[in-house]
């Protein structure tokens, strides 16, 4: 509602009194203010804060008055009466000096300074005044309080009397009455005689006069507090009744709120207690409380010690408190805390040591309630005695504090918008719309004239700062008074003490009245707001005298031409527009509706205006002032409507009255006959009457409601909601009968439902189900000043404030609500139709958390538990397991078993998961599993959660999971184990480590023996884990998780997916070459040649081999099939492509390419279209001088990438040696073709290093059928070497030869593509046969087992083993993997992506 902004600022006096100020008063229109020294009166001009006159007592008639004690204006201003320490009232007079002006605003050059403007010397220039005692009045008694009454001055005085005076001076010959003769009672019905205060002593200690209740809230020197009333006009002693607030006896003070007829009565112990007076029985009713709580305030909620003093705001929105201890705080009226200053930045220092609180001895609110001026009660002691006393301007006890307001104060139809408008004295904040941000950046501030202002203090909230300064400086208007926001949130307009000007925040421009007479002859009284482009107001015309509803157009200039401008009988005071319909309240008491309508007429479209409807409200309302609020909505209780005419949801059904807190209905009467509107014209069609008013809440604050429709989300669109202060929020919720049944006639049609938020509502955006609202917020720069000239800083003693926009969801507490209320299918209904929000799932999870801690922490036993219903509530949804697990995660360990007694068995809710393939959640329930069972139990529900994540490829899970096994294993149960963010470096992948290696396959035969010798010592490796383990039971664990890892190994290759073995052993760090070596005869062996090359094929999605249409007709199966070109391009891909990487020397080969390709320019297009790696083509056909000189090979474009590197061989552009060849069109067709049948370049990388991994671990009849795919006879060359020159299984040597015959078989019939390579490779295939005829297989190469048991007692030294036997460095290559690792677990598309994508160079020879 209110907050704090900026620094308070410290008020210069040019005086060299060095009396301090002890009161601070303004005067009723708060265009002054009053301060009294001990014998001085000054009056200073609010705006700005400048000195305008002083008076000072000579010393002589000051030892005879006494000190100066309090102060009161004359209701016009006129005069001043002060009280002084020996019983005198003195009266000033403060005659008017016409034209007479002491500050004039000085502008820079070249501003549009309007001197010549009207008005512009009393709004912009400080008068110059003169002060003149009149009257001195002598009561001999000391006085307590003084207070304007009407034409009267009421003084209290310590003897026991109450006086009334005339401002003259004159007592009028009325006696002072005196107050033991006035009867109290506990209220004013007859039938109780009131008792007599009956002592002596009794006197009043403060009082205030409250005029919409008539009578004034007094607080008694013995702290009994009451309310004291005239019982006729005269203000006589026998006139007068007094009645008890019963439980107030410790009061201090009292301040009275007129709008909403409020009492506030200050206590000894700090609290403040706010009464109202029953209007039946006229007894003083308690409201509510304001007061500190030791939950927010452990250490000073009840050390403030009594209430000094208590001030509501000009627009009785606020009130401020302070206390004799120090510091201040800000309650909305209803008691919602805004602001304290005993807590926070504003207590504590930087570095933490504590502040002295500001002791406040008075203070007083200015215009709009944009200023506090307070008198800091510690400031003699700030007060340097060796000062200069020549300063021009002395550092003063005044402090002004500056406070920005909701917008909602004082326009209250700002409520149907969901937008947060707050408004200072000259600028305004909003939290921009989309369209706002879309267009510009935030922070920009500009007005017609010039960009003034500096960054506001916004600099990067979510309020926007639009700067108004310039625009209200030269347009000399007062303050901002209302201000009001568009739906979209586009344009703002803003009305100051005369005229209006609105903003639009895509153009960054303002626009205001071109005619400056036009604007001096308007007053805004009744607020304004926004009707789709035009804005609705209700003004004062000066001229005419005339009360006016005017409507303009945004688009066209500022003019009254072009406003559409209708008469209104009286004063108008509020204002509020619905669909199409205006409603004005009105100051005889009335309501009027009004219908709008847009015409385009000429360039301009205008609005017209017709009056539909009166309704006379004075039965029921005492006085017009104690309106909040009036808004028409489409809200009805059902009561007398009938479900046939479902259009009336629509319409206008009830007006929405504030009155003083209270929310008052009034419905329209659809009891009678209804009447149709066909025949009729609609203009003159007679409206329905209104039902008797209905209160539908108290305390009551603000109201929001939307105009618009939504039937997905019914429920949250036709609620009414209100702010209610202290007491939190309510919602008027509709219910619905389900699937269109006939409702329960006991079921009513709404429900009030109260909840609390941790915000002040200022917006609720009815679709999101989120209140808006705003926050202050401090920042300190104490540390920015030297300790020696720290005191004097007022950025030392306060830090700044700022304003943020802040948010917060009520849903959970609606659904609580309805659940506590048995209406659980309206909470189903009201959850779905919100399921969609992306908040939805933490809605769920807060409503269990909130249930389960009240109840799972409460010392009494619950009769009627909620939790059961709520978990039965959220079983209803599919978020259900992951909302149970996450609140169970967030909750202490003490209350899991009173909530999984309610939701249902972990161990139950872990299967479910399972079935429901939600591994993420089933891993969290397995956290509360290891904390609530035995390990065993964990273990078993950790190992099928294990091998449910290696069947999906969920590798970050699966790591956790054997870090989890492993933590069980060592008995580390006690901790479950945290989610790691980074990747430990035991799951490196072989994959990384393949990278870093320089790997040949093109060494001779002989350096491949020595690896093929070590069989024998080759075991299975042992999984992730790097260390060595002393505990047997941790190598039992490593064994346990090794033996899962090698089935789903073993399963993969089986079912021939290589891909996934690959991906398998990269993330987990699969040991997959020693496996393989182990394998090689079992699970490593192919059975089905056919099959497993058609699966690669389809799992790389590597494309089949083609032959192309000219070549048909040549024969295949004699094996001449041997075209110039085709004859190249298999000789080119037989070369083998794994050629030493060490070197780094890169050919820059980019620029002569495009000759060779300029060669071939006739078909290039061609290529480029068939070939899939057009982008490629840039690179350069490079090829080495083979020892045969006739001939040359083409590598394909795939083949080559940018960092290629010379091994040996001289290179040369292909150029020369392509000179002699001239491409025939059919050749062409073999090169274009041959490009294409290339797979993807990551599936060609992943398949070379799997060429690599089967190599190593002697998987020979893997490597052949890589090497078909890839379709390059030096693989099967080498493969064939080494079965020539080292001892291989015979078994495995016919396994190859049977695989090759079938493939051979498969490609006659079935893909004719694969014919030419296999006939290139023929004569291999037929050294093989001979080798297998006559192979004996010698004695050292019989497959080796090695015993389970040596497995099991030392695996980590076979894995060392097979370490020493791949490298002759083990260590180096350790440190290879181990460099690796760091990069490795990015997340699972990052790691398959690792172990492709430009790792290699391939080298075409």
């Amino acid at each position: 509602m209110y907050f704090l902004s900026g620094w308070p600022k410290r008020l210069l006096c040019p005086l060299e009194s060095l009396e301090q100020p002890l009161h601070i008063q303004t005067d009723p229109q708060r265009a002054f203010f009053a301060v009294l020294s001990p014998s001085q009166l000054s009056v200073w001009y609010c705006r700005p804060s400048v000195l305008i006159v002083s008076y000072k007592e000579l010393s002589k008639a000051a030892s005879q008055f006494g000190p100066y004690k309090q102060a009161e204006w004359r209701p016009d201003s006129t005069m001043i009466a002060v009280s002084t320490a020996n019983g005198y009232i003195l009266f000033f007079e403060i005659p008017s000096t016409r034209d007479k002006y002491l500050y004039e605003p000085m502008y820079p050059k070249g501003s549009p300074h309007l001197k010549g403007a009207p008005h512009y010397k009393e709004e912009q220039c400080a008068p110059s005044l003169s002060l003149e005692m009149k009257k001195v009045l002598d009561l001999q008694a000391s006085i307590t309080s003084l207070q304007s009454m009407l034409e009267d001055l009421l003084v209290a005085t310590a003897d026991g009397f109450l006086h009334l005076v005339h401002w003259d001076g004159m007592t009028n010959g009325r006696k002072a009455i005196n107050l033991c003769t006035v009867p109290f009672s506990v209220d004013l019905q007859s039938s109780r005689a009131g008792s007599f205060l009956g002592f002596e002593d009794v006197y009043i200690r403060d009082m205030e006069y409250c005029a919409t209740l008539d009578g004034f809230a007094v607080v008694f020197n013995d702290g009994r507090v009451g309310f004291i009333t005239p019982m006729s006009s005269r203000l006589t002693a026998e006139q007068l009744h007094g009645v008890w607030a019963q439980d107030v006896i410790d009061g201090t003070c009292v301040a009275v709120n007129n709008k909403y007829r409020l009492m506030a009565f200050g206590c000894a112990n700090g609290s403040v207690q706010v009464y109202t007076v029953d209007t039946t029985t006229g007894a003083m009713q308690f409201s509510h409380k304001l007061e500190l709580t030791p939950k927010q305030y452990p250490d000073i909620w009840n050390k403030t010690g009594p209430v000094k003093l208590i001030r509501w705001s000009p627009d009785s929105c606020v009130v401020m408190v302070t206390w004799e201890c120090g510091g201040f705080s800000l309650w909305s009226v209803f008691g919602a805390q805004l602001i304290c200053t005993l807590g926070g930045d504003f207590a504590y220092q930087s570095d933490g040591a504590k502040k002295d609180p500001l002791k406040i001895s008075s203070m007083t609110w200015g215009s709009e309630g944009y200023h506090l001026w307070v008198i800091d009660g510690n400031s003699s002691s700030n007060m340097k005695p060796e000062r200069d006393t020549y300063n021009e301007a002395r550092q003063f006890g005044i402090l002004q504090f500056h406070f920005i307001k909701s917008a909602l104060t004082v326009n209250p139809c700002m409520s149907n918008q969901e937008q947060v408008l707050l408004q200072g004295e000259d600028r305004l904040y909003l939290n921009c719309g989309d369209a706002a941000q879309a267009q510009s950046p935030r922070n920009t501030s500009h007005s017609e004239h010039k960009p003034t202002r500096e960054r506001g203090p916004f600099s990067d909230g979510s309020l926007d700062s639009q700067g108004l300064s310039t625009l209200l400086g030269h347009r000399h208007w007062h303050v901002v008074q209302f201000s009001a926001i568009d739906k979209l949130g586009q344009n703002v307009a803003v009305v100051g003490k005369f005229g209006f000007a609105h903003y639009s925040l895509l153009t960054k421009k303002w626009k205001l009245f071109g005619n400056i007479t036009q604007e001096q002859n308007m007053m805004v009284t009744g607020g304004l707001a926004w009707w789709n482009d035009f804005i609705v107001l209700a003004c004062y015309n000066l001229n005419d005298r005339q009360e006016e509803l005017r409507i303009y157009l945004r688009t066209s200039n500022l003019d009254n031409a072009f406003a559409h401008i209708t008469k209104v009988q009286a004063d108008t005071l509020l204002l509020s527009v619905f669909r199409d319909m205006v409603i004005l309240f009105r100051a005889d008491c009335s309501i009027c509706l009004y219908s709008i309508e847009r015409r385009p007429e000429g360039l301009n479209p205008t609005a017209s205006i017709q009056v539909l409807q009166e309704v006379s409200m004075s039965r029921y309302i005492p006085h017009p002032f104690l309106v909040v609020s009036v808004t028409l909505t489409s809200v009805r209780t059902e009561t007398g409507i009938t479900l046939k005419m479902p259009q009336q949801a629509c319409e206008a059904e009830s007006i929405m009255l504030n009155l003083a807190g209270q929310l008052i209905m009034l419905q329209r009467d659809r009891s009678g006959p209804q009447i149709r509107d066909k025949d009729n014209n609609p203009n003159q069609r007679k409206h329905l009457p209104f039902c008797a008013p209905v209160v539908l809440a108290q305390s009551v604050e603000n109201v929001w409601t939307t105009s618009r429709i939504n039937k997905q989300k019914r429920h949250l669109l036709e609620a009414l909601w209100l702010s209610c202060g202290g007491a939190g929020m309510k919602v008027w919720l509709p219910l619905f009968p389900r699937d269109h049944r006939k409702p329960h006639s006991f079921l009513s049609r709404r429900i009030m439902l109260p909840f609390h938020i941790n915000i002040y509502p200022l917006a609720v955006l009815f679709e999101d189900a989120l209140v808006l609202g705003a926050v202050n917020d401090t920042v300190l720069y104490d540390c920015l000043y030297t300790q020696t000239s720290a005191r004097e800083h007022l950025e030392v003693l306060f830090p700044f404030s700022i304003v943020e926009r802040t948010s917060q969801i009520y849903l959970h507490h609606i659904l609580r609500q309805l659940l506590v209320r048995n209406l659980g299918e309206q909470a189903l209904l009201l959850a779905h139709s919100c399921a969609t929000l992306p908040y939805f799932p933490h809605v769920l999870e807060l409503m269990l958390h909130e249930v389960l801690e009240e109840e799972a922490t409460s010392r009494e036993p619950i009769p009627d538990p909620l939790l059961p219903t709520v978990a039965k509530f959220i079983t209803e949804f599919p978020l259900f397991l992951q909302t149970v697990v996450h609140c169970a995660r967030k909750t202490e360990y003490a209350l899991w078993n009173y909530l999984f007694a309610a939701v249902g068995n972990p161990k139950d809710l872990f299967e479910e998961c399972l079935m429901a393939q939600d591994l993420d959640t089933a891993a969290s329930y397995l956290i509360i599993l290891q904390n609530m069972e035995v390990p065993a139990v964990s273990r078993q529900h950790a190992t099928l959660l294990f091998n449910t994540a290696l069947e999906q490829g969920k590798w970050d899970l699966c790591r956790h999971m054997i870090r989890f096994l492993k933590a069980i294993g060592s008995g580390e149960t006690e901790t479950p184990p945290a989610t790691p963010t980074t990747q430990e470096p035991s799951s490196s992948s072989g994959f990384e480590f393949f990278r870093h290696r320089s790997i040949s396959l093109s060494q001779s035969a002989e350096n491949l023996h020595s690896k093929f010798n070590l069989t024998k010592t080759l075991s299975m490796p042992s999984g992730p884990s790097g260390k060595r383990c002393s505990k047997d039971s941790d190598c039992a664990e490593n064994m346990y998780i090794d033996m899962m890892l090698w089935r789903h190994a073993r399963r993969l290759l089986e079912e021939i997916k290589l891909k996934d073995l690959g991906c398998f052993a990269a993330q987990l760090g699969f040991e997959l070459i020693g496996w393989l070596c182990k394998e090689r005869a079992r699970a490593a062996r192919v059975e089905d040649f056919v099959f497993a090359l058609k699966k690669l094929h389809k799992d790389f999605r590597w494309p089949l081999p083609v032959i192309p249409a000219s070549s048909i007709t040549s024969p295949f199966k004699n094996g001449k099939y041997k075209t110039a070109v085709g004859e190249q391009l298999l000789k080119s891909q037989s070369v083998d492509t794994f050629v030493n990487m060490e070197t780094d020397t890169g050919v820059s080969n980019t620029p002569r390419s495009r000759s060779w390709l300029g060669a071939i320019s006739s078909s290039q297009r061609e290529i480029d279209t068939v070939s899939s790696h057009g982008p490629h083509m840039q690179d350069a056909f490079l090829s080495p001088l083979l020892s045969k000189g006739d001939e040359c090979s083409i590598g394909s474009a795939t083949d080559l990438t940018e960092t290629s590197s010379v091994v040996d061989g001289d290179w040369t552009m292909v150029d020369e040696n392509f000179s002699g060849l001239s491409l025939t069109q059919s050749e062409l067709e073999h090169l274009s073709l041959e490009l294409a049948s290339k797979g993807p370049h990551k599936s060609q990388v992943q398949l070379r290093y799997l060429l690599h991994i089967f190599m190593e671990a002697g998987c020979l009849d893997w490597c052949v059928i890589i090497g078909l795919i890839l379709r390059e006879s030096s693989v099967i060359n080498q493969v064939f070497s080494i079965i020539q020159s080292s001892d291989i299984d015979g078994e495995i040597c016919q396994n190859i030869k049977t695989g090759l015959y079938a493939v051979d078989k498969w490609a006659s019939t079935d893909c004719p593509g694969y014919k030419p390579f296999l006939n290139i490779i023929k004569p291999q295939i037929q050294k093989l046969s001979e080798i297998v005829e006559e192979q004996v297989q010698p004695e050292a190469f019989q497959p080796v087992n090695p015993s389970k048991v040596t497995e099991q007692v030392n695996p980590r030294a076979e894995e060392s083993r097979i370490l020493s036997s791949h490298g002759t460095n083990p260590q180096s290559d350790a440190g290879n993997i181990s460099t690796s690792r760091h990069e490795e677990d990015k997340s699972k598309t990052e790691v398959e992506d690792s172990f492709q994508e430009g790792s290699y160079d391939c080298i075409v020879s």
